[in-house]
């Protein structure tokens, strides 16, 4: 594993690249309080012959978390990640990205279909529909990434890891938890604020209406305990023209930290499939 840090358009951006000499390539983006590590159980399972590469997100991580919100946009972390990845000389590639960073990936995907050969979304969505939920969104997001501020980064988290969306990870282990809430506590309370503010779900644009132009195969994974993004994932799939949806039982929102290694087993699967089949 190598860990590694490059300026992509006057920002810091870390990253790790396993196997860095595999022809195949596969890239990770993480969820919102969540970094690259929380791939690293799902990597250490992927075969030596995929090159793995786990981004931290901009304001999560060792990644820059800039002092002005709309850096956060998700058209300027969509310019981030193709300037950072045109610099790895990157061309094809597998994209997967759970929950933000799964938004953040259905928008990649779409602005650069040429460069993923297929899209793994777990526990995403495109974006909210109308204008009011947005609107909404974007009150609601405001006043949690104020709370952040004043309140700080451990006070939050002790808030958000207790919240419905988390409810199945409070049957994980008590290291598991340790783990999960030390990787979150270590986030910088500008960069979750501002990313709240800057790519929080009101704030991107709805993606729904472009799914149809996600022409490359795309993979949908969703918890069976997840009612929300199961429904979601269900209507992404009416609207994608090359779509599967695998619901994955006994677990939440976080499918790959609940049960890594049926994930892990989803992923090699859906990879094996992907080279055998000879696209790409």
């Amino acid at each position: 594993m190598e860990k590694l840090t490059t300026n992509v358009r006057r920002v810091k951006v870390s990253y790790t690249i396993f196997n860095p000499n595999a022809s195949e390539t596969v890239v990770f983006l993480h969820g919102f309080t969540g970094s690259m590590k929380t791939w690293n159980p799902i990597i250490e399972q992927i075969p030596g012959t995929i090159r793995c590469i786990a981004v931290d997100l901009l304001g999560h991580g060792e990644t820059d978390s800039p002092i002005d919100p709309s850096r956060y946009q998700i058209q300027q972390q969509l310019l981030d990640l193709h300037e950072l990845f045109t610099s790895l000389q990157m061309t094809k590639f597998t994209l997967i990205g759970y929950s933000m960073g799964g938004r953040v990936a259905c928008a990649y995907a779409l602005e650069y279909s040429d460069t993923v050969n297929q899209l793994i979304l777990e526990s995403a969505s495109p974006g909210l529909k109308t204008r009011k939920e947005r609107q909404d969104r974007i009150v609601a997001d405001n006043k949690l990434a104020k709370r952040i501020e004043i309140e700080g980064v451990e006070s939050f988290i002790d808030f958000w890891q207790d919240i419905p969306l988390f409810k199945s990870q409070k049957k994980l282990t008590e290291c598991k938890k340790h783990s999960i809430r030390h990787e979150r506590i270590q986030q910088s309370a500008r960069g979750l604020a501002n990313s709240l503010r800057g790519v929080g779900t009101g704030k991107q644009p709805s993606y729904w209406s472009s799914l149809d132009q996600l022409t490359m195969p795309v993979l949908l994974i969703t918890g069976e305990l997840d009612q929300k993004f199961n429904l979601i994932a269900q209507q992404m799939k009416n609207s994608i023209p090359n779509a599967e949806h695998i619901q994955v039982s006994a677990v939440g929102h976080a499918i790959h930290v609940e049960n890594p290694v049926q994930f892990a087993t989803i992923i090699k699967k859906q990879l094996k499939d992907f080279i055998l089949g000879g696209r790409v």
